[in-house]
């Protein structure tokens, strides 16, 4: 993992003289902890293909919206194969609803639920982890006993609890209640890496310097494990997208919304999994849910090199502009 010491190389300039102003230090830890990494992951094709396919989502669940009209009885005959009516291009259902507006439509809340469930799990097991490892002593028992707790939680028959107690219909904190426990595991391996770096020279000079534990955290620590970080965000939006889909399908959320789960769920009690000729019903959900998925693993995969610190410095060679404004 690359090193990074922003609170250290601000006051090493100084002192040698070197003059980098305070929009230097900010450019360079954006280059450091943002800019490369991202030009790094760009290198590899899964990336480009991840970004792409996600990419190809966010506008459907944002733009094509707009376009598509919502699904309604009728839209067409009932059981229109695909492509055969193109004013219902991927067919109908029993109700004569277009598999195309359906689809679009379940888009926004399951995008709604993937960001509130990822950031919410991330932003969290990012700051236990952190402080645990940084501050040891009695926060870090205090914390590592509340991850543990939570670790000991089964996560479905929690979230089955909770969705049956509060009934919720808001994507967003259905997200949420999805990954209510799911930070934990992701806390404590961000906490055994802050405390391999909390011992690092960078590390120590900033405190010997009298550098706050928050600025610590946030120049020398946080940007060490952001690539880590990154990556688990992702797993973590495809952990909701298939707890989503099986929660809707199983019927223990109700369908104030489209999801894919819901439509799942109605071609399979309709026989679709029996017939060949509404076959394409029950494949068209599958088809949404695999490719937003394949994009994220795709992603997570192009994003792995990261870790690397061999194929980081490498990088930083063949490009100019990673040379860091108190090296120039």
């Amino acid at each position: 993992m690359a090193e990074q010491n922003s609170s250290f190389s601000q006051s090493d300039g100084a002192a040698g003289g070197q003059g980098a102003s305070q929009a230097d230090i900010y450019r360079e830890w954006i280059d450091m902890a943002v800019l490369t990494p991202i030009r790094v992951a760009w290198d590899d094709w899964r990336t480009q293909v991840g970004s792409i396919i996600i990419a190809f989502y966010l506008l459907m669940g944002t733009v094509g919206v707009t376009l598509v009209d919502p699904p309604t009885q009728g839209q067409g005959d009932r059981y229109v194969p695909p492509f055969q009516d193109w004013s219902v291009p991927l067919g109908t259902n029993n109700l004569g609803e277009s598999l195309l507006s359906s689809t679009v439509h379940a888009t926004p809340p399951m995008l709604q639920m993937i960001a509130a469930g990822a950031v919410f799990s991330t932003v969290l097991a990012t700051a236990i982890g952190t402080v645990s490892g940084y501050k040891g002593g009695a926060v870090d028992r205090i914390l590592t006993v509340f991850t543990d707790i939570a670790m000991t939680i089964p996560g479905l028959p929690l979230i089955i609890l909770l969705t049956a107690v509060f009934e919720p219909t808001n994507p967003a904190v259905i997200g949420i209640i999805i990954t209510i426990n799911a930070w934990a595991g992701l806390a404590r391996s961000i906490r055994s890496q802050v405390l391999s770096l909390r011992d690092h020279s960078y590390v120590e000079a900033s405190r010997i310097m009298g550098a706050p534990t928050r600025r610590i955290l946030v120049d020398d620590i946080i940007p060490n494990i952001m690539p880590y970080v990154l990556i688990n965000f992702v797993n973590s939006a495809r952990n909701v997208i298939f707890g989503s889909v099986a929660l809707f399908y199983l019927g223990l959320l109700g369908s104030t919304h489209e999801n894919w789960g819901i439509a799942l769920n109605n071609a399979y009690n309709d026989g679709a999994i029996y017939s060949l000729d509404v076959l394409h019903w029950l494949l068209i959900p599958m088809f949404a849910i695999v490719g937003l998925s394949f994009g994220f693993v795709l992603f997570a995969q192009g994003t792995e090199k990261l870790f690397n610190p061999r194929i980081r410095a490498r990088h930083a060679e063949t490009v100019e502009d990673d040379t860091a404004p108190y090296q120039e």
